[in-house]
């Protein structure tokens, strides 16, 4: 399954995001393509790095693209936004591509400890997902948000 987790500036939420995906499918054995992208580029903040390698995830090859950057950009089997900008932004995909939305606060701007109640937060949700991406199923968004809290 292909995966891709879109957000405005690809420098944080979505950062967060894929990487948590990508580290728990790998830790439970579930064969997911993950990617991040954003409605516009910019670079990979260093508190969403820092956050991140609190918990042992390591955000060090992460860089901001585009969609257009991404491989395959218009395969994916699901795209999940994490900010409303982006869903409002999100592009017509094929008709097989399942979207999902949940949206989180931009920590930009704000103390780490912000910073590590949203990584706490996607990595509820990653978590989640994954486990049910394990068993076949893609959760709704509701059942992603309650997840998330």
């Amino acid at each position: 399954m292909r995966l891709l987790v879109l957000c405005t500036h690809n420098s944080a939420r979505s950062q967060m995001a894929e990487a948590w995906i990508r580290h728990l499918a790998r830790e439970m054995g579930v064969d997911l393509e993950v990617h991040s992208a954003g409605t516009e580029k910019t670079f990979v903040k260093e508190e969403a790095k820092r956050v991140m390698a609190e918990v042992g995830v390591d955000l060090g090859g992460h860089f901001s693209k585009t969609l257009l950057e991404v491989p395959n950009p218009w395969e994916f089997d699901l795209v999940l936004t994490v900010c409303d900008a982006a869903r409002e932004a999100c592009p017509a995909y094929p008709a097989q591509t399942v979207k999902r939305h949940v949206s989180f606060p931009d920590p930009s701007g704000k103390p780490l400890e912000e910073w590590r109640r949203v990584r706490d937060a996607l990595g509820r949700m990653a978590r989640y997902l994954v486990e049910n991406l394990r068993a076949g199923r893609i959760p709704t968004d509701e059942e992603l948000r309650e997840a998330a809290r």
